[in-house]
């Protein structure tokens, strides 16, 4: 091992850049970072693979800051290893447009693997790039070819720990047996509202031992630098296993207020830092400083990950050459792109075919397409039957010698667990080799609400199979029946919300979803039967709107979205013979698609000159944009088939004319209308 005055030095460098950056911004968390320095050094400079020349090298490690509020301690070491990281951005710490935001955030700055900052996202993340290593490696690694085998690292406090997706996460790492993973728990025993003994005193060893997990323990995380990589080598030891060390550490060591919570989330006073760099022995009047042996130092070890890439480069040309076809199928992968004319898989339906619940067309699609696109990998959270997400020959991601799988499986048993399923996803698609999707009920998904807003955050591909979306699902209840779901996550910025009518659309949601490759999706699908549409194709229903049926003249147009498309139809016939009224049909299953089409597009399906009705048996929020009047549920749904609960509700083609009459009726004697995009896109301008 061995440890110089230089790596005391660059520790204290550390330090002192986290006290010297808060102060700056006077905002931001120096107290971790102060006391993590020590095991943040030794994982940088001695233990991880990494190049700092290309941050996408597929086998270098990964690391996650759990505690994401910790984040200059990240910035500070990818700026010492000579990652895209200047001294003006660490300067610009929390400042407008900075790469140095006050959490981590993958797609801003070079060298940050997953966005962090919600407590036990990032552990969680964690999870989901050790089960995408181990996925890659069963999948391409060969006798005489380990091409695939980092490790993934994960630094996580005591608000990670108290987090219950952290459990979760933590549960299924240690069933999954992911000796690829290594976490470093921060065990200094303060949190915002003090020592953590006034809310947390549970023996953590023997929590995650209970998991599976191996633990070691190193008592003085301040300056045991030999001890602390001697605990990291002992966990990679440890194949059969994810790792744990319990790193006892002092938060703001150094400061006046070092072991209080007063350090947590707060600068230091400038005295505290003139103090705190004295006693380190540097010039206190000097701010942002960094030897130049210590860059020299972090120098080093980047060439030696550069070198390490260059060799891994030509293992990878020898593979070429013995594995031809799977070399080609990696680089592909890589490089972002789905195989070619994959997308001709894809099912298309006639309204001839009969009804078929959406959640089985969904089914469907992927029993088409997982052949075609190698790299989907799917699962669900313990309702692989209702969700319908495992295709016939699906085999499971598991340890080899469980004999329930393999490493190369393709289909994760999450259990219940859908909020580490969500976040588990995040880490999977960061990974690079695979497009994750994970079933639960619709309403469930509210469970992972703050997974699926990283999703959306960090711009990663993820896939919800949501299926009983609805009060349609009947027996359950109100429970289990989504009301607010789909107004929640279609007011999400950057999240695609599906909800097909038909076979067609089901099949151009999965298109979406799969080719968009910085936006996660959700597809709420049916429990009950839906006809295919006229005028349903792929093509159409990929603006995320389309008329399905319409007439020269209308005196209303119906909007609708899922299983409320189908009925709107019947409820043309049925103005016309009882009102004389003639409707017009519209689909929207989803808004960011169809608001992301020309204002031209829009107003061809919605267009001036009748009224429109919104028809959803949903919250209605959201709606007014695109119709006069809503017909939604803004109430909690009941229990009972779900024909009878529809019929309450008078979601039904009498009940959908009662309201389509009421709405003409009330906008009779209005003259030119105009739609109610027109009316937005004058506020607009």
């Amino acid at each position: 091992m061995g440890y110089s005055d230089v790596d005391k030095l660059a520790v204290n460098t550390i330090r002192v850049l986290a006290a010297d950056a808060t102060f700056k911004s006077n905002s931001g968390h120096p107290g971790a970072p102060m006391g993590m320095a020590p095991v943040a050094h030794v994982l940088y400079n001695k233990i991880m693979n990494y190049n700092p020349k290309n941050s996408s090298w597929l086998n270098r490690d990964r690391f996650v800051l759990s505690n994401g509020h910790a984040c200059m301690l990240q910035y500070t070491l990818l700026h010492l290893a000579g990652y895209k990281i200047s001294m003006d951005d660490i300067k610009a710490f929390r400042t407008i447009d900075s790469i140095t935001p006050g959490h981590p955030e993958a797609h801003d700055t070079d060298g940050i693997e997953v966005t962090t900052g919600p407590l036990g996202q990032g552990f969680s993340n964690a999870v989901g790039l050790a089960i995408a290593q181990h996925h890659a490696a069963g999948e391409f690694n060969k006798p005489g070819f380990a091409l695939i085998n980092n490790y993934t690292y994960t630094f996580l406090g005591d608000g990670c720990m108290m987090e219950g997706i952290a459990s979760e996460a933590a549960s299924l790492a240690g069933h999954l047996q992911l000796g690829n993973l290594i976490a470093i728990y921060d065990d200094n025993h303060i949190s915002i509202d003090g020592d953590t003994n006034c809310a947390f005193t549970e023996d953590v060893v023997m929590r995650f031992k209970s998991y599976g997990w191996h633990v070691e323990i190193v008592e003085d995380g301040d300056h045991d630098l030999e001890g602390i990589e001697a605990a990291i080598k002992k966990c990679q030891a440890v194949k059969d296993k994810p790792s744990m060390i319990k790193l006892r550490t002092i938060i703001g060591f150094g400061s006046k207020q070092q072991g209080t919570h007063g350090v947590h989330g707060s600068p230091l006073k400038a005295d505290d830092i003139k103090q705190l760099k004295v006693k380190f022995g540097m010039d206190p009047e000097k701010s942002f400083v960094v030897p130049q042996e210590v860059y020299d130092l972090y120098a080093q070890h980047g060439a030696e990950g550069a070198a390490m890439e260059k060799e891994w480069e030509q293992l990878l040309s020898k593979y070429a050459e013995s594995y031809q076809s799977e070399a080609a199928d990696l680089k592909r992968r890589l490089s972002g792109q789905l195989p070619e004319g994959w997308e001709k898989s894809l099912p298309v339906y006639s309204p001839a075919d009969p009804a078929v619940a959406s959640r089985k067309l969904s089914e469907i699609v992927l029993q088409k397409i997982h052949d075609v696109i190698p790299e989907l990998v799917g699962g669900s959270a313990d309702l692989t039957g209702s969700n319908l997400t495992r295709w016939k020959e699906a085999v499971d991601f598991q340890p080899p010698a469980t004999g329930l799988g393999d490493w190369s499986g393709r289909y994760i048993r999450y259990g219940v667990r859908e909020h580490a399923m969500g976040a588990i996803m995040n880490g999977l698609a960061a990974y690079g080799t695979v497009i994750p999707y994970g079933g639960t009920f619709l309403n469930f998904v509210s469970y992972a609400a703050g997974a699926v807003r990283l999703s959306a955050l960090s711009h990663v591909r993820v896939i919800w199979v949501a299926t009983h979306d609805s009060i349609g699902l009947g027996e359950d209840g109100p429970t289990h029946q989504p009301i607010e779901t789909l107004a929640h996550f279609r007011a999400l910025p950057n999240c695609m919300v599906w909800r097909p009518a038909d076979g067609n659309e089901t099949s151009a949601a999965y298109y979406v979803a799969l080719t968009s490759k910085e936006t996660p999706s959700i597809l709420a699908l049916s429990r009950q039967n839906l006809p295919h549409l006229e005028n349903s194709t792929i093509a159409n229903a990929m603006k995320g709107g389309y008329v399905v049926h319409d007439v020269e003249k209308a005196d209303i147009t119906l909007v609708s979205t899922g299983s409320e498309v189908g009925i709107c139809v019947d409820a043309v016939k049925y103005l016309k013979d009882n009102h004389n009224l003639a409707a017009r049909v519209v689909s929207i299953p989803c808004f960011e698609v169809f608001d992301a089409q020309s204002k031209e597009y829009r107003l061809s399906v919605l267009p001036d000159g009748a009224p429109s009705l919104s028809v959803e048996v949903m919250s209605t929020m959201g709606w007014e944009r695109y119709t006069h009047e809503q017909f939604g549920l803004n109430r909690f749904g009941a229990s009972g088939p779900y024909k009878d609960v529809y019929k309450k509700f008078e979601f039904t083609p009498e009940g959908i004319s009662k309201r389509a009459v009421a709405t003409v009726d009330f906008w009779k004697d209005v003259p030119n209308i105009r739609s109610p995009l027109n009316r937005a896109f004058q506020q607009v301008s």
